[in-house]
């Protein structure tokens, strides 16, 4: 039966029922996460127990089964966010866009140098991964092709006559997640509104696969690397509570035809190689495509990672990233891009682009002490990724 939206937010124990209701079918969708108690595990488990107390002297036993719960479902809005058809439009056609320009900001090593410099100073993670991405610029880039899987995250913002505007918040460059749950969530909205009787409403919810996309640009890669038999790489936290979403990308490229093979930091030290060509062989497999769903936050690089981290941009497979784009993706150069002139520079002759990069970028400052610079008055903030607020 249908229900008015009034009244329906003002009755709690509807919405306790139906948020039961939305968590069965998210269960049921596989809008999963491991928890964490248990984020190595997706199995439930059972313990056997005994419980043997003494009456007068006797001895009674009883067996007890318990399960321990180690997968749960991931976070979710209980309705659908409604988005105004034009800016949904908006943001389609600027991806591109960005696209373009963090590609071009991985490309040009002195933009990239001389906007980290200040930061490299203060900032061990960065000065690191800089430090790598010069070995590899002073022995000779193995591969030519980039694959880069980014994901744009935007807020509206309500402008003094009324009308939203859309701004993004950043673009993410490394581990860019949720493309497989995402692909689920749709029709957990739906059943809501079914639930509710509101099926106009339901049917308006866009189906959307963005883990096929994903993998459609990883199978783009394998295929350009040019080897039937060669592999990709997952780098793989140990503890990793969003396997789901991980594994629904490895299961599209399996329907390919695409073998995915799992591997930590710590195995690709341990196991990894690269030939006379800089072929990348793991556990004697070849590999065709590195993708990382890890090393994005400092916590995740022991000596030994940044080793492997070395080993890998080193070798002649695909990254996504590449540590350069992982390094386009930080706030300095979020902060340094919104300047005035910067864009027509990394973007020469495409001022249609330009103006609709613009369009969405957000008030951004810097917080270097000394210059007390802050954007350009004509364009602030842009859409690079913060490295420490990244979900894998």
């Amino acid at each position: 039966m249908a229900t008015g939206w009034g009244s329906l937010l003002q009755d709690e124990q509807q919405l306790e029922e139906l948020a039961r209701q939305a968590v069965d079918r998210a269960l049921a969708e596989g809008v999963l996460l491991r928890t964490s108690q248990e984020p190595s595990s997706s199995d439930v488990s059972f313990i056997l127990m005994h419980r043997i107390p003494s009456v007068n002297g006797s001895q009674f036993s009883f067996p007890l089964l318990m399960a321990i719960l180690v997968v749960s479902y991931a976070p979710f809005t209980l309705f659908p966010s409604l988005v105004p058809s034009a800016l949904l439009e908006q943001a389609y056609a600027v991806q591109m866009d960005f696209n373009l320009l963090v590609d071009a900001v991985s490309q040009n090593a002195a933009f990239l140098e001389q906007t980290l410099s200040s930061t490299i100073k203060r900032d061990n993670f960065t000065a690191h991964l800089f430090d790598i991405h010069k070995q590899v610029l002073k022995e000779g880039i193995a591969q030519t092709v980039f694959l880069g899987l980014n994901r744009s995250d935007y807020m509206f913002q309500r402008n003094a006559d009324g009308s939203a505007a859309l701004k993004q918040i950043e673009i993410n460059t490394i581990s860019a997640s949720f493309g497989g749950l995402a692909s689920r969530t749709p029709a957990v909205h739906r059943h809501v509104l079914n639930v509710l009787g509101k099926t106009k409403e339901a049917a308006k919810i866009l189906s959307n696969n963005p883990s096929k996309g994903l993998a459609m640009g990883i199978a783009k890669a394998w295929e350009l690397y040019g080897s039937a038999n060669a592999r990709v790489l997952l780098i793989a936290q140990e503890k990793e509570r969003n396997i789901f979403d991980q594994r629904a990308i490895e299961n599209e490229l399996l329907a390919r035809n695409i073998h995915v093979i799992r591997r930590k930091f710590e195995d690709v030290s341990e196991k990894g190689s690269l030939d006379q060509d800089r072929r990348l062989f793991m556990d004697d497999q070849e590999v065709a495509v590195v993708y990382f769903r890890d090393g994005y936050m400092p916590s995740h690089y022991s000596l030994q990672n940044w080793g492997a981290r070395l080993l890998l941009e080193r070798s002649c497979a695909v990254k996504c990233p590449d540590i350069a784009t992982q390094l386009a993706g930080t706030k300095k150069v979020q902060q340094e891009l919104s300047r005035s002139g910067m864009l027509e520079v990394l973007l020469p002759g495409q001022p249609e682009a330009v103006a609709r990069l613009r369009a969405t970028f957000a008030g951004l400052y810097s917080l270097d002490m000394a210059g007390k610079d802050t954007c350009d008055e004509q364009a602030r903030g842009t859409s690079a990724s913060n490295q420490s607020h990244r979900a894998c």
